[in-house]
């Protein structure tokens, strides 16, 4: 059974920083791609940072610069360090992952961002 669990989201004030993990089970993390997608109240769900196999990191224009996202394969974890928070930050982030010998993709339930003061 794939399981995406995400935690580390929270209530932080503007210029601050949080770390978002997501904890992988029930699939082969080291050959997947893994990334990260957020929506906002109202809006559609967009990309945010997405690494592949390789470590390689593809990042949306809105964050680029303040966050990283990385990947534990040891762990099947992946990570988005998020800093130089912003009021449009704010979200749920949720994890996702792309298994490419089966072409499936799956989804975590999301953590809650909000950034305000």
């Amino acid at each position: 059974q794939v399981q995406l669990v995400e935690s580390g989201g929270g209530l932080v004030q503007p210029g601050g920083s949080l770390r978002l993990s997501c904890a992988a089970s029930g699939f082969t993390f080291g050959m997947s791609v893994m990334g990260w997608y957020r929506q906002a109240p109202g809006k559609e769900r967009e990309r945010v940072a997405t690494v592949s196999t390789a470590s390689i990191a593809q990042y949306a224009d809105s964050v680029k610069g303040r966050f990283t996202i990385s990947r534990e394969n040891a762990e099947s974890t992946l990570y988005l360090q998020m800093n130089s928070l912003k009021p449009e930050d704010t979200g749920v982030y949720t994890c996702y992952a792309f298994v490419a010998n089966t072409a499936r993709e799956y989804w975590g339930q999301g953590t809650q961002v909000t950034v305000s003061s």
